[in-house]
């Protein structure tokens, strides 16, 4: 291994994956790295989805870095600004603030064989060299709306949750929220009370689990604050509850029953009203979508100026939503709560070393080798990446492992002038693997952005645990990948290759 501390490394993204890599560049030895990030600030998913209600579902003492415990959580689930300053914290703790460029969009990485690195294009139009690029842009992070007819037409105001218009008065106004997912299932209850009408789109009726969570009372604080191993304690037992749901959306689906006869319950006990349950009742396999967590949106949705439209809409028209049925609901605001492009890195131009971009070589579906690593694209990284998402748990236990492999894996790399691909055998092997055991899982049960629209692979979950993914990665296996030199001015660009 040569000197990896000459190696300049760009992370594209400060977020979580972001930071977690810069810190495992730090403790690795290596600090010639800078993070990109499109924002005005770091955070990514959270610093853009401030719309109302906007918290985390996983409690804090597991959505956070192992090695940056806080016991100052307001509640068990935070809010986004809790989250997003604590990710300020972080960054600061580890003296990154400085290294992160803002207001800085990556619009295209390309490899270069002549020198084995990679040359990115900012939206400024100015170019960046590096040695190895980390893409930290997430599976998440580009708003969606699907093209309906008509959307341009409408005279009211329109906005994605992810792009909130804060501008736009709501209060006593008649508002249609579409979508019924994790967004949305935050925003209704925040809504209701200041709207004078809330039709809530709803395509299929998700799965609800209750969610109690109060400001922790003064006691609480302190012992979490002052009792010797509580937090360990409390990560511990909140790996546990993920373990056993992620048993029955992995492993057995039968496994699966505690928790669909919980859920049915609270709804049932929830919602009185038998027109309304039966509209709220999901059809398809517990967990084939995201599991959703909240005490409050059962309750929203039976409020009187609220109605739950589960007719799919056809159209937007100057005045408002005309639906499948014919009916025209009239409305001042659309919220589309409608999630986010499907496609991973994108709009980011990847060009790997054969000229092809990453969208190309994914156009059937993403693969890559543990989810970072993909064939055709020497030193380049990316976090969050294919089969890496989670039914249940933590994604920062799963990033934070990413950066700690990556970390390790630039050390492979001989210094500058070189390059580490994956093979094509072992990315494919692993994948075929990954495939195999994926078939077990309930997300082959229905549609979903977990799935390729295309092929019906599922391209963004891990099909098992979280620690066997964790222990997966925690080294990386030199004869995993190969060494690329640079190409000789006038060779043809075919990097020289010598074992890793």
């Amino acid at each position: 291994m040569g000197n990896t501390r000459a190696v300049q490394v760009a992370i594209v993204g400060a977020g979580f994956g972001g930071i977690a890599t810069a810190i495992a560049l730090q403790r690795a030895g290596i600090t010639s790295f800078t993070l990109y990030e499109r924002a005005p600030s770091l955070g990514g998913v959270w610093w853009h989805n401030d719309y109302p209600g906007s918290a985390c579902d996983i409690p804090s003492a597991l959505y956070s870095y192992s090695y940056a415990q806080r016991r100052d959580w307001s509640r068990p689930c935070p809010s986004r600004d809790e989250v997003l300053a604590y990710l300020r914290d972080v960054a600061a703790e580890h003296d990154l603030t400085d290294r992160i460029v803002l207001n800085t969009e990556i619009v295209e990485a390309r490899f270069d064989p002549a020198r084995c690195g990679w040359t990115l294009r900012t939206d400024g139009g100015s170019t960046i060299e590096a040695d190895v690029v980390v893409l930290g842009t997430g599976q998440l992070s580009r708003p969606a709306i699907p093209p309906i007819p008509g959307r341009d037409t409408f005279a009211g105001a329109q906005f994605h949750t992810a792009e909130w218009d804060h501008d736009v008065a709501l209060d006593g106004r008649r508002v249609t929220v579409v979508g019924t997912g994790a967004t949305a299932i935050q925003v209704v209850p925040q809504l209701v009370s200041r709207v004078a009408q809330l039709d809530v789109v709803q395509r299929t009726a998700p799965w609800i689990l209750p969610r109690q969570n109060e400001d922790y009372s003064p006691r609480v604080r302190r012992m979490i604050a002052g009792v010797p191993g509580l937090q360990a304690l409390r990560r511990q037992l909140l790996r546990g509850f993920g373990v056993m749901v992620t048993a029955g959306l992995t492993v057995d689906p039968r496994w699966n029953l505690p928790w669909r006869l919980w859920s049915s319950a609270y709804l049932r006990t929830q919602v009185r009203d038998r027109a309304l349950r039966a509209k709220l009742t999901p059809t398809e396999p517990f967990g084939c979508k995201r599991i959703l967590f909240s005490s409050s949106y059962l309750g929203a949705v039976q409020r009187p100026n609220v109605e739950v439209v589960t007719e799919g809409v056809d159209a937007v028209t100057p005045r408002g939503v005309r639906y499948a049925d014919g009916t025209e609901r009239e409305t001042d605001v659309i919220v589309w709560a409608t999630g986010f492009a499907d496609a991973l890195v994108t709009p980011l131009e990847v060009v790997g070393r054969s000229g092809r971009s990453l969208a190309d070589v994914w156009a059937e579906g993403e693969l890559a080798h543990h989810g970072m690593t993909v064939h055709g694209f020497p030193n380049a990284f990316v976090l969050y990446g294919p089969n890496t998402n989670l039914g249940s748990g933590s994604i920062v236990e799963m990033l934070e492992a990413q950066a700690s492999y990556i970390a390790m894996a630039i050390g492979l790399v001989p210094g500058q002038g070189a390059a580490l691909e994956v093979r094509a055998d072992v990315q494919a092997a692993s994948n075929a693997a990954l495939d195999a055991r994926m078939q077990r899982t309930v997300w082959t049960g229905c549609a979903s952005w977990y799935r390729h629209e295309g092929t019906g692979r599922v391209t963004r979950n891990w099909p098992g645990f979280v620690h066997e993914y964790v222990r997966a990665v925690a080294t990386p296996d030199p004869a995993d990948f190969r060494v690329l030199r640079p190409v000789p001015a006038g060779a043809p660009s075919v990097p020289k290759v010598t074992p890793a």
